[in-house]
């Protein structure tokens, strides 16, 4: 009798779960099928078509402004960094636009809908957009904080080259190669950014030449600032500097001169390094200034021992 007790306790509780669990699956089904007709209540389907058309028009606008500035820019040499920082400011603020006019045309935004949407939106997209949502406050921070600007020549993680855009999510950077290196706007909270120019157009170029320890420094030092000022890329209305100091390795001693002058405009820096490079080359070599090692590697080669002539062969006595 107690085994039959057990076994129909045991058939009751078996039956109230096969009951219970499409009750259940009803249940999860109809409260997904309510999300849903809220969710559809909230979005409007009228808008969703002229939210399309602003954000095409919003692309047009932006290729608009990229190529307007890209002519003013050539014709205008000297208003080139300001047209470019107008250009960052004014794509920010369609952007922005943007985003407002899309989320106002597409939701009805009351207060059931905002709860809905900001819970669903920020379960499902949270983890999704978290880089993307700190770059775009890291570019805010860039643009209020400036580091560097639309224009400026920088050195970040061993990249060099002029910052072309400065975006919600990322900074452009033209390599001296041609190439262009996308950088995220969050790694420039941490990392350390190296700007050569600053806003300004014109920049601090560094030169090298080595000399023999035994060359007339004065004379290599005169060749090498005639040869920084006479550059057609040359900005004058700064300092030219040479500093010299004793060079040493583990094979030989020299002398280096150290050139810092400034270029006219930052897209000229290789042109002016190669300018002065090969003036200061040229006179070196007409004034016979040697560099390091030079004498050693141009030793002339021991002479031969001078033939004997004929007559000499023959009266030289035999052996």
């Amino acid at each position: 009798m107690v085994r039959n007790s057990r076994w129909r306790q045991c058939f009751r509780f078996g039956s109230l779960l096969a009951l219970a669990a499409p009750n259940a699956a009803l249940a999860q089904a109809a409260l997904d099928a309510d999300t849903i007709n809220k969710l559809g209540s909230v979005v409007r389907w009228s808008g969703v078509v002229t939210s399309l058309l602003v954000m095409i028009g919003a692309w047009a606008l932006l290729r608009l402004l990229a190529r307007s500035v890209d002519a003013f820019s050539s014709q205008f040499s000297s208003r080139r960094l300001t047209l470019q920082k107008l250009s960052t400011l004014a794509q920010f603020f369609v952007y922005i636009a943007t985003t407002v006019i899309v989320m106002l045309l597409s939701f009805r935004l009351d207060d059931t809908a905002l709860a809905l949407i900001g819970g669903t939106i920020a379960v499902a997209v949270g983890f999704a957009i978290k880089d993307l949502v700190a770059s775009f406050i890291a570019g805010l921070i860039v643009m209020l904080d400036r580091p560097f600007q639309v224009g400026d020549r920088v050195t970040f993680g061993g990249e060099y080259g002029d910052v072309t855009a400065i975006g919600l999510r990322s900074v452009r950077l033209q390599t001296l190669d041609d190439n262009t290196v996308t950088i995220p706007n969050s790694k420039f909270l941490s990392d350390v950014t190296s700007s050569g120019n600053y806003g300004a157009l014109d920049m601090q170029v560094v030169m090298d030449f080595y000399i023999a320890a035994d060359q007339d420094i004065d004379e290599a030092r005169t060749i090498v600032n005639e040869a920084a000022l006479s550059s057609r890329y040359v900005y004058l209305a700064k300092p030219v500097v040479i500093l010299v100091t004793q060079w040493m390795s583990d094979y030989m001693t020299g002398t280096r001169l150290r050139l810092k002058a400034y270029v006219l405009d930052t897209r000229h820096e290789k042109s002016f390094e190669t300018d002065v490079n090969l003036r200061v080359l040229r006179a070196f070599q007409a004034k016979g200034i040697l560099s390091p090692g030079s004498r050693a590697r141009g030793r002339p080669a021991p002479a031969p021992p001078a033939r004997k002539s004929q007559r000499e062969r023959t009266a030289a006595p035999s052996g």
